[in-house]
């Protein structure tokens, strides 16, 4: 499995996206096999179409929104292409719309409570399940190191709490999963720590891991490649006094991406695990062991991933609150699609405002 996912990290973000796509798919198909089992609903008409339909609806949506958002300029290039951004959200929600009267359509008499009672869980699963593994396809855009890291560190804790829980591990933790032990959690905790910092360090180097993905249009492809911005690169930081008479270092150069990676790290070791014991609890709930039988040992593609999609929407929500801000190269984008006289309105509201701030004028003296 480790082997696998160097293979995938080195064949690059786009192949990465279909992965995860991959992943989704069968995450959805687990939970939904479960839906099936436990209410006897393989009778029930057209509700595992229904199922598959409402999945391909949502994934339109939402990789329609990101294709829009990231590669605004390919879209516009592409006349089909263009119209189907112009009215994305109409035709999604026309696509939703046309799957919700065909499942009031098929409501039969006596299954009534049994066919909403799947209704609720296909879209509780599609709102766990599809909207979070979105989220991984949006960090993935803002840079591999957005992916990698996290997806790391969740492994990382996963690997270590148990191992200083099976040899060090006294005090249960949570009756959800009896294994757990607080030894292991904490322990955990500072050692995935340990190796986010290093694990960042090692990437924040490489430009093939920090660039977002861009569409580059002289050579029509997807491109990795940037100036690595300012969280990436090497700055010298003072240490706290009480730290230095201990280590003896007044200061210590590091990436700032590193600082953030404590963030990510942090969470990885004391909410991530919550993400596994909801999955025991809902295991537990329903009397089963695995979620399927996918990976022999591991049980489903779901029982790897319980923590993943916690994590991804926490990276998601951090990079949107202490990382992102407008993005120029886009707000260029969309302004050279509108009309001249909206471009001349917007230029005279800017040379007004920068008149007013003064710096129009002291560009023009320094000139």
């Amino acid at each position: 499995m480790i082997a696998f996912f160097f293979i995938i990290i080195y064949l690059g973000p786009m192949v990465l996206m279909m992965i995860v796509m991959c992943v989704q798919i069968k995450c959805f198909h687990e939970i939904i096999t479960i839906g099936y089992n436990v209410y006897h609903s393989y009778d029930l008409p057209w509700f595992r179409t229904l199922s598959w339909y409402f999945l391909l609806c949502v994934n339109y949506f939402f990789y329609g929104e990101t294709v829009t958002d990231y590669f605004f300029t390919l879209v516009q290039r592409e006349e089909p292409l263009r119209i189907l951004s112009k009215y994305h959200r109409f035709i999604s929600f026309a696509l939703y719309l046309t799957g919700f009267c065909m499942f009031v359509l098929s409501l039969v008499k006596k299954h009534y409570r049994l066919q909403f009672y799947m209704f609720g869980w296909t879209h509780v699963t599609l709102l766990i399940v599809v909207t979070q593994s979105h989220l991984v396809i949006h960090n993935l855009f803002e840079g591999m190191i957005w992916f990698i890291v996290p997806i790391s560190c969740v492994i990382c804790n996963d690997i270590m709490a148990y191992m200083f829980g099976f040899f060090f591990g006294r005090t249960p933790l949570i009756k959800l999963s009896p294994k757990k032990t607080w030894e292991g959690f904490i322990r955990g905790f500072f050692a995935t720590v340990v190796f986010g910092l290093l694990l960042s360090y090692v990437m924040s180097g490489y430009r093939c891991f920090v660039c977002p993905v861009e569409y580059n249009n002289d050579t029509n492809s997807f491109t990795v490649d940037c100036e690595p911005s300012d969280l990436f690169r090497l700055q010298e930081y003072n240490i706290p006094g009480v730290i230095q008479s201990a280590i003896g270092w007044k200061t210590v150069r590091m990436y700032p991406f590193q600082i953030h990676s404590i963030a990510l790290s942090t969470f990885a070791s004391l909410i991530g695990p919550f993400g596994g014991f909801f999955a025991s609890g809902f295991k537990r709930a329903f009397k089963i062991k695995d979620f399927a039988n996918t990976i022999p040992g591991h049980g489903g593609i779901m029982d790897r991933f319980d923590c993943q999609y916690l994590m991804a929407t926490f990276v998601n929500v951090y990079i949107a609150s202490f990382i992102r801000g407008p993005n120029p190269s886009k707000l260029i984008q969309q302004f050279l699609t509108l009309r001249p006289d909206q471009q001349l309105h917007i230029f005279n509201t800017l040379k007004s405002h920068l008149t007013d701030k003064g710096i129009l004028t002291s560009a023009l003296e320094d000139e």
